[in-house]
């Protein structure tokens, strides 16, 4: 399983998660874990999704979700799973 963490933080708007779900499940990308909260009107989400069965390559999910924020007015990360846990590393 090829787990990769997905970041969107931004002043909230109607259609980001939809946007961004519905760009995963065009890609096959499955939503492993999802926490979402808008604190005094920004928007801020992770995700763990599992990208195994996706038709492209981590380089060109992350390009395209980048586009897709900024399309939107927000930030979307993309980050291997192990590169984000070296660096939350304590």
């Amino acid at each position: 399983m090829k787990k990769t963490i997905i970041t969107v933080v931004g002043k909230d708007s109607v259609g980001i998660i939809a946007k961004v779900c519905t760009y995963l499940a065009n890609n096959r990308v499955n939503i492993l874990d999802i926490s979402q909260t808008i604190v005094q009107g920004f928007f801020n989400m992770m995700m763990i999704v599992d990208i195994n069965e996706a038709p492209k390559s981590f380089d060109e999910l992350l390009v395209e979700l980048e586009q897709i924020g900024d399309e939107i007015g927000v930030s979307i990360r993309v980050q291997r799973e192990d590169i984000f846990d070296s660096m939350h590393r304590l």
